[in-house]
């Protein structure tokens, strides 16, 4: 964890990737994607399996179907891009990525999901002090995780995998989508901070020019995240606490 911390009263806005950040839910799409690749290659009959590192290198806060995309590219597997509204049962790009999500929403219908307890505090911290507060994810299912883990109310801006098909916004590691969620709060980027913990994230953060792009490191590595833009890594958002007023 970098030594010295910011103070989150010197920022007008506060703009929070979710998977990872607030919720552990990447540990959920870690396991989704897993058991949807695995069975994938299988049936393909691609002998090089799929790994953790596949999930950071092309999936990690990626869009769904860039995602998919790439990792397919990795192993020489060609399909028709398909279209959003493909079935899951759908050899597409498309359809692997909805096949994805099936798995993905039934894990977090039978589980539920809790936020991390330091980002519970300090979002009623900043809550309480009026500080406006933005999520910004490439999932497009940002709006379930959200309602499931009792956050929603607290983000008068939710900007995710949904929005930027519908405002045609680029994806993470371009900045759009957090630029996006900062208009939308009416502040500029040059006066708000950005918290991230993946790599694509952290890219995002620091291609909108925002003041402040704060790496979560939750096992990318904090050089990953210092080398992408981060200007300070923490381990978890409760260090914060405190600090922000």
């Amino acid at each position: 964890m970098s030594a010295t911390l910011p103070n989150l009263d010197d920022y007008r806005a506060v703009l929070f990737d979710l998977d990872g950040v607030l919720t552990p839910t990447a540990d959920v799409h870690m396991h989704a994607w897993r058991e949807m690749f695995t069975a994938l290659f299988a049936a393909k009959g691609v002998t090089e399996p799929y790994t953790d590192e596949d999930y950071f290198t092309y999936l990690d806060g990626k869009k769904r179907y860039d995602g998919v995309a790439g990792l397919l590219a990795s192993r020489g597997i060609e399909v028709p891009w398909g279209s959003p509204e493909d079935p899951s049962t759908a050899d597409t790009v498309c359809g692997i990525g909805n096949r994805k999500n099936d798995v993905f929403s039934k894990i977090i219908d039978e589980d539920g999901v809790s936020p991390y307890p330091g980002s519970l505090a300090l979002l009623r911290q900043l809550s309480a002090e009026g500080k406006p507060m933005a999520v910004v994810s490439s999932s497009k299912n940002a709006e379930k995780v959200l309602v499931g883990a009792r956050i929603r109310d607290l983000f008068p801006v939710v900007v995710d995998g949904e929005v930027a098909t519908r405002e045609n916004l680029a994806g993470k590691p371009a900045g759009d989508m957090f630029v996006f969620a900062a208009e939308a709060l009416g502040v500029e980027p040059a006066e708000s901070v950005v918290l991230e913990d993946a790599i694509s994230g952290v890219a995002a953060g620091h291609a909108g020019a925002f003041a402040l792009v704060i790496g979560v490191d939750r096992g990318v590595g904090e050089q990953a995240l210092l080398d992408a833009g981060a200007d300070v890594v923490i381990e978890d958002l409760g260090v914060l606490v405190g600090d922000a007023g």
